[in-house]
Order: C-alpha cells, then sequence, then structure tokens
C-alpha cells in the first residue's frame, strides 16, 4: 500500500527555519512527482513546491522562492522541504504529496497524499 509519512513540523519564531520530511514507499517514489502543500486555516490549499524524483527538477510557488528548498534522498526514498526565514503567514498543515496525474506540478491533481504536519510561526 502506498503510504507517505510527513514530519518536522513545529513552532518556530519568525526568521527562524525547520526542515520537513517525507518518506514514500518506493513504487511511489521512483521518476515521479512529489511536491509540497500548505493549507491555512480558512483558506484554500496551495503548492508550495516540487521536484521530479527522476530528474530533480524542481519548480516552487513565488511566495516561497528563495527561502524553500525542496530535495531527495534517493536511498531514503525521501524528499525534504527546508524552510528558512520563516514568516507568520507560512503558518500551516504542509502536506506531501504524490504521483501527479496532471500537467501542473502545484496543482492539486496528485493521487497520494499524507497525513500532514503544522507548522507554525510566531511574530
Amino acid at each position: 500500500q502506498v503510504q507517505l509519512v510527513e514530519s518536522g513540523g513545529g513552532s518556530v519564531q519568525a526568521g527562524g527555519s525547520l526542515r520537513l520530511s517525507c518518506a514514500a514507499s518506493r513504487y511511489t517514489y521512483s521518476s515521479n512527482f512529489m511536491a509540497w502543500f500548505r493549507q491555512a486555516p480558512g483558506k484554500e490549499r496551495e503548492g508550495v513546491a516540487a521536484i521530479h524524483t527522476g530528474t530533480g527538477n524542481m519548480l516552487y510557488a513565488a511566495s516561497v522562492k528563495g527561502r524553500f528548498t525542496i530535495s531527495q534522498d534517493n536511498a531514503k526514498a525521501t524528499v525534504y522541504l527546508q524552510m528558512n526565514s520563516l514568516k507568520p503567514e507560512d503558518t500551516a498543515m504542509y502536506y506531501c504529496a504524490a504521483d501527479l496525474f496532471g500537467t501542473s506540478w502545484l496543482s492539486n491533481h496528485y493521487n497520494y497524499w499524507g497525513q500532514g504536519t503544522q507548522v507554525t510561526v510566531s511574530s
């Protein structure tokens, strides 16, 4: 069964850093797209960053470009999201997603989703 397990969320002050991890089953991981999304209370879920695990190509939302970095560890079948210079507006539940079935890397068109990990940034 496909599983995505996120970890690394927590509370941090503005300007701080966190690193999220998403461990995926190998069936999902190989040569496919994986992405991080977030959803704040009362807001729609938005794509934050995506990576193609085969080529390593990446894409970022404008709101996080230059502050967040998506990366992968093929040996561990894990994708990371390094978040630096965090802002209160980055507060949200962060979700890992895998297996894109559309053409837009930061759309919601992924077949598999993790349970989410909470990130809270205080001012």
